[in-house]
């Protein structure tokens, strides 16, 4: 009896602890809801320079959207952002909604799936719909961005960053030392019998001056597809996208790795290391390597890099000695690779965290960044401190469009905006229209350059590509793919260096080369980007 009285006691105890706790919670609720906005969690990326608490666009949205912002800040350093986003959706200790940084870490479409599935992502198509007119149009009007966006369930359930840049469409560029080719008296070559002829040049007659044969006549790195020697200098063989080495014809997918044209590609590229104008570390050095041979101390010794721009390998004072050329007519092609520079997976999301009062102000945050007004508000700033209307006389860096905005660049930063974490609509017509120095060799004019560049590379990739961009697979064959992928690429990548270098031998080791990919299972790595291909077609 003694008993059941105490444990009638400790159940009233604990009853009152209870609802102590509930009050006290709905009466914490209820402060940091006295001024009647949303409290939201956000999982967003933040530079060093800038402060998210007294950031001008945070107190703008804030007052625009009836918002409180509490933050779970990472910086723009990637493995360190990817982690913390994994561990907090691992513990389960995320937040509502996220705000990443496409380059920094983002959502990978593998990602989208799983966590989609399990529920702690939300479909956002309904959202979408009723809350999100400036997005939706995007997505019924871009139609490569709506096949981004779209699961294969049809499901939404992260968006990605609308980042039409131009010069990042066709990454692969070839830019060559012109003070190096006026010192010789040299034509900018045309073909890759040209180019040997200019390397070779580059070698042997002392284009920077200094009496030592210390020149290098190509360079890249192994830090990124965008900055390999090999698909600018293959691209005249047969066609490489530097990503998954595949190809459509007629909407067949084969693979381009092992094929008799591949083959030919590396017999010149081995000939060119044979006779000393690549740089050995072109296959191996990280970026920090690459731009230190391009800021060589003593004299310039670089005459042509792989790059995407020269600021990746070459510092402001001697980057104008370089432009870049057309890419080279081979003997069956002059394609150049392209990259549609949105890609799936995606940047915003909202997790089942989040009640419908929050899921509805957190769409429409993300749609005010989906006008042109919003984003550059959210994404550059404020009038006059960051950007100032075109004048008189302003010319946009596509000269064949009217300006639209000037960006300036204070010496002090002005913490008036969300930087990239806001960089979700930018297409072409937005970027093509700022206005840049018209002398392409500053720093004021470096984006008007990029465009000039672009533009020798634009409209020659094959029509039929495969949109690496754009392919979702489906969840049964992802550990599958990702296995076969992996191992392929890793495969082709190794082994393409080996022959350029001569560890494997093109007459004698490529028949084993192939096999080995066979016994890879190259067969069903086409396979499934078959099915990959075809269901990117007939999406609706």
């Amino acid at each position: 009896m003694k008993w059941e009285s105490f444990h009638t006691w400790v159940i009233i105890v604990s009853l009152m602890f209870v609802l102590v706790a509930c009050n006290s919670d709905d009466e914490a609720s209820e402060e940091e809801n006295s001024d009647g906005a949303t409290n939201m969690s956000v999982f967003i990326a933040e530079n060093g320079e800038m402060d998210l608490e007294t950031n001008s666009f945070t107190e703008f949205a804030e007052n625009k959207f009836d918002i409180n912002f509490d933050f779970q800040k990472t910086g723009y350093d990637s493995s360190a952002a990817k982690e913390k986003r994994q561990i907090s959706l691992a513990s389960g200790d995320y937040p509502e909604v996220f705000f990443l940084v496409d380059w920094v870490d983002r959502f990978a479409p593998s990602e989208v799936l799983k966590y989609g599935k399990q529920g702690a992502l939300i479909p956002l198509n309904g959202l979408i719909e009723e809350h999100a007119p400036n997005l939706s149009k995007v997505l019924e009007e871009r139609d490569s961005f709506r096949k981004i966006a779209t699961a294969p369930d049809g499901n939404i359930y992260s968006i990605p960053g609308l980042e039409e840049c131009f010069h990042c469409t066709w990454p692969n560029k070839l830019w060559l030392n012109t003070d190096w080719l006026n010192e010789l008296g040299l034509e900018e070559p045309t073909t890759h019998n040209e180019l040997k002829e200019v390397l070779t040049a580059f070698k042997e007659q002392d284009p920077n001056g200094n009496g030592e044969q210390d020149e290098l006549p190509l360079s890249g790195s192994a830090a990124s597809p965008n900055h390999s020697v090999i698909p600018i200098l293959m691209n005249g063989f047969i066609y490489d996208d530097a990503q998954t080495r595949l190809l459509v014809n007629n909407g067949e997918v084969s693979f381009a790795a092992n094929t008799p044209e591949w083959k030919e590609g590396l017999e010149y590229i081995r000939s060119l290391y044979e006779d000393g104008l690549i740089d050995p570390g072109a296959f191996t050095q990280n970026r920090d390597a690459f731009i230190q041979l391009g800021n060589n101390a003593d004299a310039v010794i670089l005459g042509a890099a792989a790059s995407q721009h020269p600021w990746e390998f070459i510092d402001n004072e001697n980057h104008p000695a370089f432009d870049a050329i057309e890419p080279l007519q081979g003997p069956k092609h002059q394609y150049a690779t392209y990259n549609y520079p949105v890609t799936n997976g995606g940047s915003f999301a909202i997790t089942n965290k989040a009640s419908e009062e929050v899921q509805v102000k957190a769409i429409e945050l993300l749609d005010y960044m989906f006008t042109i007004d919003g984003m550059i508000r959210a994404h550059i700033g404020v009038e006059g401190e960051d950007w100032v209307a075109p004048e008189e006389g302003d010319v946009a860096i596509n000269e064949k469009i009217e300006p639209n905005v000037k960006l300036l660049h204070p010496e002090e930063p002005t913490n008036n905006n969300w930087s990239a974490a806001a960089q979700y609509f930018q297409p072409r017509e937005f970027r093509d229209g700022q206005v840049q120095a018209e002398d392409i060799y500053t720093d004021e004019g470096f984006e008007r350059r990029l465009q000039e560049a672009t533009y020798l590379y634009e409209g020659k990739e094959p029509e039929e590509k495969f949109p690496f961009w754009a392919a979702w697979y489906p969840e049964e064959v992802q550990d599958e793919y990702s296995t076969l992928e992996t191992n392929i690429m890793d495969n082709v990548e190794q082994s393409a260096v080996q022959f350029i270098t001569g560890e494997l031998s093109l007459e004698n080791d490529w028949d084993d080369y192939v096999a080995g990919l066979e016994s890879l299972g190259i067969d069903r790595y086409v396979e499934i980007n078959q099915e990959a291909y075809d269901n990117y077609l007939n999406e609706d």
